[in-house]
């Protein structure tokens, strides 16, 4: 998956303006090339896990399609850990056909790596930033 640099600098300054809490979204684009970031609520308001608001999902899936955009991606950042999917991270992740973006704000480093998870297990992994 390919992820424009605006793109890139769009969940960065998000993540940033979030954190401590983690930030979450959905990366949307054509093929395997991400053109947008559409933002999303962390309903949990918590620095160690997200959840997103079923509203802002289904307003997700309507304006991606309206855009004839399809979502590749879901995304949330990690303050203060590694890019690398939680257990809980692995547990949630049950469509196989999206990847799943960590953006790492750890020690004031960005890192973005995105997997592939089927079954709880990482079949591959992209390293972005």
């Amino acid at each position: 998956m390919t992820i424009t640099d605006e793109v890139k600098q769009s969940i960065i300054t998000q993540a940033q303006a979030d954190a401590p809490l983690e930030s979450c979204g959905y990366l949307l684009g054509t093929g395997d090339t991400v053109t947008e970031n559409y933002p999303m609520t962390n309903i949990d308001h918590s620095d160690e896990h997200f959840s997103f608001d079923p509203r802002e999902q289904f307003a997700a899936l309507k304006y991606a399609r309206q855009k004839g955009l399809r979502i590749l991606a879901n995304w949330h950042s990690h303050p203060a850990s590694p890019s690398r999917p939680s257990e809980e991270d692995l547990r949630l992740a049950n469509d196989s056909s999206i990847r799943y973006a960590i953006l790492s704000l750890q020690d004031g480093t960005v890192h973005l790596n995105s997997f592939k998870i089927v079954n709880r297990e990482i079949i591959n992994k992209e390293i972005h930033i």
